[in-house]
């Protein structure tokens, strides 16, 4: 029995010892300077949440090893004539590029008319030939281009269909569905001039058998407004179509939440539509609004699941996202000069793909184009969000902006009166 007893305790001062050791231990490595080179894996070691952050939040821990991460660069594009920027011609919004009959094409809202758009505020002056907005009056329009970057206008794809079916004001921001070979053009289908009310619209499409048409009216509405009080009840805008598991996903953005103490006073989300006819019915996804930034809507299949370019508007602009089910939508990453209403060149948008291969380049455009806010042109971007390419160029962590560009974006008057006086407040405390 002493001997017993005697082993007993033996192991618990044993057991105690090498408690004692690994608690030593524990505090040593807490105490540990995070190593000079980062290591891949997490280490096992507390973390800041930033830090922590940076493993489980991030595809890879540096940006320029994410496929999801890029820079953007902007050409030029060759073809186009915008009447010495008067605010009388407007490409803007363009379309999905596809290629086919061994050439690009690419759809857009289109105007041109007699005069510039008054302004939405001024919307009650608008007449059948005096646009309001920018996309006033407009038809799509659609061209064509041998390389991506000298491009060929055909002339109008889809005009106003004749009061009162949808559209008949004003037909704008234009994407394109191939689907069991042929081809549909969804668009934003205006029945009033922008700015009497707000900006309302539901969603209407067009089909062709042939990307050069002709083109028909549905007539239809295919994404309805929201139910009264819901959050897309007035606007259905930039619907963005992609093929997954043999179904139409159409993403679209809605504008709500407007109250005059804000300035911007909406908020801009993005929500999901799906349907296994390109003419519907489509059924609006329960989780809506999927992405809670964004102006535009731009997305791409990616891998197995769908990335979505989130620039302007909301807490999460300025990122690309990722989302693997095609719903639930995380950062993938964090950038700066996102092309706005970026159509880009997405081979397998419609191949209903399981390895999404990424994009390199698009149409987007520029409003403000030459300091005239009733002027918008459309641009080419290219990046690295393809899983084919691999270039380093498009991988750099910032922009350096000369000081005559960040002089642009000056102080108004009423911010440097409002630094006077606080300058003067200062002064008379002495």
């Amino acid at each position: 029995m002493k001997q017993l007893t005697y082993y007993i305790l033996l192991s618990i001062v044993f057991i105690s010892c090498q408690q004692q050791s690994a608690d030593v231990k524990t505090k040593e490595d807490t105490n540990e300077e995070f190593p000079f080179f980062i290591p891949d894996e997490k280490p096992n070691r507390p973390l800041s949440a930033a830090v922590e952050r940076n493993y489980e939040a991030y595809e890879h821990i540096r940006p320029e090893a994410s496929e999801l991460y890029t820079q953007f660069k902007y050409t030029k594009l060759e073809g186009f004539d915008y009447n010495g920027g008067d605010g009388t011609i407007t490409r803007r919004d363009p379309s999905k590029v596809i290629f086919e009959n061994g050439k690009y094409y690419v759809y857009y809202t289109g105007r041109k008319s007699p005069v510039k758009p008054v302004g939405m505020s001024r919307a009650k002056e608008a007449t059948d030939v005096i646009p309001s907005a920018d996309w006033d009056l407009s038809d799509i329009w659609y061209a064509t281009s041998e390389d991506g970057f000298t491009w060929e206008e055909q002339g109008i794809a889809v005009p106003r269909p004749p009061k009162p079916q949808p559209g008949w004001r004003s037909v704008t921001t234009t994407d394109i569905l191939k689907f069991n070979g042929k081809f549909y053009l969804y668009f934003q289908a205006f029945m009033e001039a922008s700015g009497l009310r707000g900006d309302f619209c539901p969603v209407s499409v067009a089909w062709a058998d042939s990307p050069d048409g002709p083109w028909h009216h549905t007539g239809k509405i295919v994404i309805p407004n929201g139910p009264e009080g819901s959050w897309d009840q007035y606007s259905i805008h930039d619907p963005y179509p992609l093929v997954h598991d043999g179904k139409i996903y159409l993403y679209y953005k809605g504008d709500f939440d407007k109250r005059e103490e804000f300035k911007p006073s909406k908020i801009r989300m993005q929500g999901l539509a799906i349907a296994e006819d390109p003419l519907g019915p489509f059924v609006k996804h329960p989780l809506n609004p999927v992405i809670n930034s964004g102006h535009e809507t731009t997305l791409f299949p990616f891998k197995e699941g769908v990335a979505a370019i989130i620039q302007r508007d909301g807490q999460e602009h300025n990122t690309i996202q990722y989302a693997k089910d095609w719903v639930n939508f995380e950062i993938a990453s964090i950038t700066e000069m996102l092309p706005v209403a970026a159509g880009p060149f997405v081979p397998d948008a419609f191949t209903d793909t399981k390895d999404g291969r990424g994009i390199t380049w698009g149409i987007s455009h520029v409003i403000n184009a030459g300091g005239n806010w009733r002027h918008t042109i459309l641009v080419r971007f290219d990046c690295d969000l393809s899983q084919d390419v691999d270039d380093q160029d498009m991988k750099d962590h910032y922009y350096n902006y000369t000081p005559e560009y960040l002089y642009k974006h000056r102080l108004n008057g009423k911010q440097k009166k409002r630094i006077q006086q606080q300058t003067r407040e200062l002064k008379n405390q002495k």
